[in-house]
């Protein structure tokens, strides 16, 4: 028996590791399978050059464990170490084998798939060890060797009898620490780290059903085996050839990642790419309709089929983490514990080549198919009008994909929508004029008015639509979007209205003074118009401007503004035409003036969804009363 001391810098190792080298104590599972994964192929390499005289099989990972010792088993059957490789990879801490596999055979190798590049990762087992066994034997024709370690830098290595090519790690599970023990914490673990490791890993046994025999009868029981439980699926969808995938593929990988999502993805996109950085991947439209808050966090991140993270913030576009799926790339720099990603130009590029992939699929979707496009614009929209706020790349390529549909359900393009609506839409700066509402229901009086004079008008109604239409106005030359119930309408409006007020300057004046008697001033300005005796007699409109802020208050952007508590401030045109007004202009006694012009104000306002609360109240009774 020899012995010998690690050869570390620091006397305390092992407190460090134990407490500061991965942030979750449960990384060191991943860690183990991924030392395993790396060790089988690089076997597979060295027989697929000649270089290993070994039938290289059908390896598989083994885990076990072992409650009555409180052991929990990580076997292989790969390369294995000789005891002056054990020396060599496990007694100088930081020192990679993965790394050094890839140097020598860097040309051969590079496709691999080796995982590790850090060395750290098998030391990661006494985040929950107090003492850690390996039994390994290489590939070589030399003796298997033992080496133990109780967590202080000190070690033993003596020769074994293992027979068997591979390596066994054993770790006893420290006391506070045996929740590790338990066979659904490590099932948990295998599946959320382990899942789609390119080796198949066991875990325990299952039983299955094998047919009856012919002879059988029918209450006979059929017959069961037992089978090896292989935890993953070694060969995912995304590690294919996209020529190689059929739709039904794609679905199914799906409901392998989400199997509680019971809603089909709307479509997919299949990452592959070699240069100048390595990545594959599948992203996944989701159904997602108006919802902001829908649970990002859905992207999984693998590093050579190795699971890292669900947050791929900084990899993946933030507009585009509302989206699903899978991407996996060695480039992507991680730190020891893999969980946090480092700013590199390698990240930029991966990200940037993402927004471009979704922006050509969906350019190629709309081109091929619009009208199944059009159907899916309101399970998308979000995502893409995001995109367009956040990512100008992707702003300049939506032109090609992005729809602006109207309240009748037409979708147009940008380019469309221009040469449709710019024709006796300009002001006096000739801005193309572009309505549009939020709210079909709540805006329907104001829709109906635009569309009487001609007037095509947008449906946006998407929750971040106030800070879109402002990057719109900015990017793009001479355009203005109003909203339908604002007070640019009605100057819009007018310009083809032809209607004569019946009133006379002085009794425009008198009827002014009675509405403004009742009207609260610091709330409405009135506005005295003549418009067809059909529309209606008071139309409750808010600057643009105000309310566009007020809206990005809401979702977040009204602050940069300084527009913080701006109060609410309406424009009451009062149709002079209409019959009610006149009414209210001869009725003799003041309090039944005032009785009419407070409903026909309520009116407006409950139009506009801005009656509430005890007004609410007070309006319904005085109908009633009114009625009576």
């Amino acid at each position: 028996m020899a012995t010998g001391s690690i050869n570390v810098s620091v006397e305390n190792i092992f407190p460090l590791i134990k407490k500061f080298l991965y942030s979750d104590h449960e990384i060191f599972l991943r860690e183990l399978i991924s030392n395993a994964t790396d060790a089988t192929l690089k076997l597979k390499h060295l027989t697929s050059i000649g270089e290993a005289s070994v039938e290289y099989g059908n390896p598989r990972i083994e885990v076990k464990i072992d409650k009555e010792n409180k052991t929990l088993h990580v076997i292989d059957q790969g390369i294995g170490m000789t005891g002056e490789e054990v020396e060599k990879y496990i007694n100088q801490v930081a020192f990679s084998g993965a790394e050094e596999f890839l140097e020598k055979y860097k040309d051969s190798a590079k496709d691999s798939g080796i995982i590790g590049h850090f060395g750290l990762g098998f030391y990661s087992a006494f985040m929950v060890a107090e003492k850690v066994e390996i039994i390994t034997k290489s590939f070589k024709e030399e003796p298997a060797v033992h080496w133990i370690c109780d967590g202080s830098p000190s070690y033993t290595i003596e020769e074994s009898d293992k027979k068997e090519r591979g390596t066994e790690i054993i770790l006893h599970i420290a006391e506070d620490e045996v929740e590790f023990l338990e066979e659904s914490k490590i099932r948990e673990l295998l599946v959320k780290y382990n899942k789609f490791m390119p080796i198949p890993i066991k875990f325990g046994t299952k039983t299955e059903t094998l047919p009856k025999p012919e002879d059988a009868k029918e209450e006979d029981p059929a017959p069961t085996q037992e089978v090896d439980n292989i935890i993953n699926n070694p060969e995912p969808a995304w590690t294919k050839q996209p020529t190689d995938l059929k739709d039904e593929d794609y679905k199914s990988f799906y409901r392998e990642l989400y199997p509680m999502q019971f809603e089909e993805p709307l479509f997919h996109i299949h990452l592959n790419v070699d240069y100048p950085f390595n990545l594959t991947g599948i992203l996944y439209f989701p159904k997602m309709g108006q919802d902001m808050n829908i649970q990002k966090d859905k992207i999984q991140l693998y590093q050579n089929q190795v699971f890292v993270t669900d947050n791929v913030e900084g990899i993946v576009p933030e507009f585009l983490t509302m989206l699903r799926g899978v991407i996996d790339s060695p480039d992507i720099p991680l730190n020891v514990s893999r969980s946090y990603l480092q700013a590199d130009g390698n990240v930029k590029k991966i990200s940037s080549y993402i927004t471009r992939k979704v922006a050509d699929k969906l350019s190629s979707l709309f081109k091929n198919s619009r009208e199944d496009y059009e159907k899916k614009w309101n399970d998308i929209k979000i995502v893409i009008e995001y995109g367009m706020l956040s990512e100008d790349k992707f702003f300049e390529k939506a032109d090609k994909f992005a729809l602006y549909p109207t309240v009748d359900n037409t979708y147009f393009t940008y380019e469309e929508l221009m040469d449709k609506i710019k024709e006796n839409q300009t002001d006096k700066d000739e801005k193309t004029i572009i309505l549009y509402a939020s709210d079909k229901d709540e805006q329907h009086s104001y829709i109906s008015a635009a569309k009487d004079k001609g007037y095509e008008v947008l449906l946006l109604d998407s929750p971040i639509v106030s800070h879109l239409i402002q990057k719109l106005e900015t990017s793009k030359e001479k355009i203005s979007f109003v909203r339908v119930d604002s007070d640019h309408v009605d100057n819009l409006i007018k310009k083809e209205d032809t209607a004569i007020s019946k009133l006379s300057d002085e009794e425009k004046e008198a009827l002014k003074e009675d509405l403004e008697k009742v009207i609260p001033k610091e709330k409405y300005t009135v506005q005295l118009e003549a418009m067809d005796s059909n529309a209606a007699p008071f139309m409750i409109t808010q600057p643009e401007f105000m309310r566009r802020m007020k809206e990005m208050q809401q979702t977040g952007g009204g602050g940069m503004f300084g527009m913080g508590g701006m109060p609410e401030m309406y424009n009451l045109i009062v149709n002079t035409n209409h019959e009610l007004i006149g009414q209210i202009r001869e009725t003799k006694t003041d309090k039944k003036k005032e009785r009419l012009i407070k409903q026909s104000l309520d009116l407006a306002r409950l139009s506009q969804n801005l009656l509430k609360g005890e007004e609410l109240t007070n309006f319904v009774q005085r109908s009633f009363e009114m009625i009576k």
